[in-house]
């Protein structure tokens, strides 16, 4: 059972701001806060490089959507919505940090502990640069308001 300050739903945005379009779940988890677009029942967290906080932020809820950058082989600022069914991390970890981790392997830890919402969406952003620096690239910027209206469409 969540808290009584705590809603059902949960809308979490990953990545590291300081490398340009890695940042781009934090940057849209701000947007979308601040616009409420998503509607009322919703808990917005920029995670950023959180790791295990994740678990936390996902345990007991009915639905979590994330929002990062993806590898995909596509065009770069290509979005794209899955599920964890639908893909297969092939993410390469140097060493084990609680600040470091695989999202698909949060997401199965937190099945094992019977914390998982019964609805987790991923939105995956194809990034074209990931050097150092705050601001996203042209290529994902440009496209900012296609994503928060793709990402409020998940609530309506």
């Amino acid at each position: 059972m969540l808290p009584k300050n705590m809603n059902d739903i949960v809308v979490i945005g990953l990545g590291n701001p300081l490398l340009s379009d890695e940042g781009v779940g934090v940057h849209l988890v701000r947007n979308l806060s601040t616009l409420g677009q998503c509607g009322p029942g919703v808990d917005f967290f920029d995670l950023g490089t959180a790791g295990a906080r994740i678990l936390h932020a996902i345990a007991g809820r009915k639905k979590a959507v994330f929002i990062d950058c993806a590898f995909m082989d596509k065009d770069p600022g290509t979005i794209r919505r899955f599920t964890p069914d639908d893909v297969r991390s092939e993410k390469k970890l140097p060493r084990m940090s609680l600040h470091e981790g695989d999202l698909m392997q949060f997401i199965e830890l937190s099945r094992r502990l019977g914390e998982c919402p019964d609805e987790v969406v991923i939105f995956g952003i194809q990034p074209e640069d990931l050097s150092m620096g705050e601001a996203l690239s042209a290529a994902l910027a440009d496209r900012m308001d296609e994503y928060v209206e793709m990402i409020a469409a998940e609530f309506r």
